[in-house]
């Protein structure tokens, strides 16, 4: 009987577990390549699209042409040229007063108590996903009213609405991770909280800063439905409006392969800026992760 008895464990070999961590990891790099053909291939499709004209842009080569006439013709447009410092002037601006009434709110919302902070921070998640279309008959009457009407000074008061409790929410996120003990050590030197802030909190929330601030100014860039309904002209508009109405310009066919050059032109600015803050936005992505 003791001979007939099957050991409840059997030890398996050295080469089992080598085997088993290069399938893995063959699995991992799979998975990585699909993710990054499926993220990377329109924008790439859009580029060979750019520099193809005629028959040749409804052909499936994948090698790009290298023609540039497109992206010469819109270096040479001073309306497009005008909408992407148009856009750059209000992603810039939104995105710097976002993070400074983004960080005073979370400031408050993370370090101070007081009876009404949860209530706040659910107001301010339900207006972050609140739809454009909601508010948009009634921040056209404020755009009117403050004579902001077709200007970019409109866009940047606008797209606060949907920047500001973005910011306040996520950077609320990262001030609540920071030790008290550090705070209390200032109070007891006598530093105020605006102090306690600049001096201290501030120099530390710089990845968290890039990686929030980065978020908001894809949004103030991208964003299309405000920018289409508070301007009119065409110095005042900015690249999204600009290219949504590169169609509705062209007399004879569908401009594809300049609508393709724009959109190539346009998202450069949002890949370069990405690449130079990429190690701060990282940090700041993960920060809070492990807690030591």
């Amino acid at each position: 009987m003791a001979d007939a008895i099957i050991p409840k464990t059997i030890r398996k070999p050295a080469s089992y577990f080598r085997i088993r961590r290069r399938v893995v990891r063959s699995l991992q790099i799979l998975a990585l390549l699909l993710v990054l053909f499926y993220t990377l291939f329109p924008y790439y499709w859009a580029f060979v699209s750019s520099t193809k004209q005629g028959s040749a842009l409804y052909q499936s080569a994948l090698m790009p042409a290298f023609d540039f006439t497109y992206y010469r013709q819109l270096i040479d447009n001073p309306v497009f040229m005008g909408s992407l410092l148009n856009s750059a002037y209000v992603a810039v601006s939104t995105t710097f007063l976002s993070l400074v009434i983004g960080l005073s709110a979370a400031y408050a919302l993370g370090r101070i108590d007081f009876p009404q902070r949860r209530t706040i921070l659910m107001i301010v998640l339900m207006i972050s996903i609140f739809p454009q279309v909601v508010v948009l008959s009634g921040m056209f009457e404020l755009i009117n009213w403050m004579g902001l009407f077709n200007r970019p000074s409109a866009l940047v008061l606008t797209y606060l609405l949907s920047t500001v409790p973005f910011t306040t929410w996520i950077l609320t996120t990262f001030i609540r991770e920071f030790p008290r003990e550090l705070e209390e050590a200032a109070i007891i030197d006598g530093c105020s909280h605006f102090r306690i802030l600049m001096k201290i909190l501030l120099p530390l929330m710089g990845p968290s800063l890039a990686s929030t601030g980065i978020l908001a100014f894809i949004l103030a860039w991208n964003e299309f439905l405000f920018a289409l309904t508070f301007t009119l002209t065409d110095e005042n508009r900015t690249v999204p409006v600009a290219i949504g109405l590169i169609a509705g310009n062209s007399r004879y066919e569908y401009p594809f392969g300049q609508i393709m050059a724009a959109s190539v032109t346009v998202t450069l600015p949002l890949i370069i800026v990405v690449l130079i803050f990429q190690r701060r936005i990282v940090a700041g992505l993960t920060a809070g992760a492990i807690k030591g």
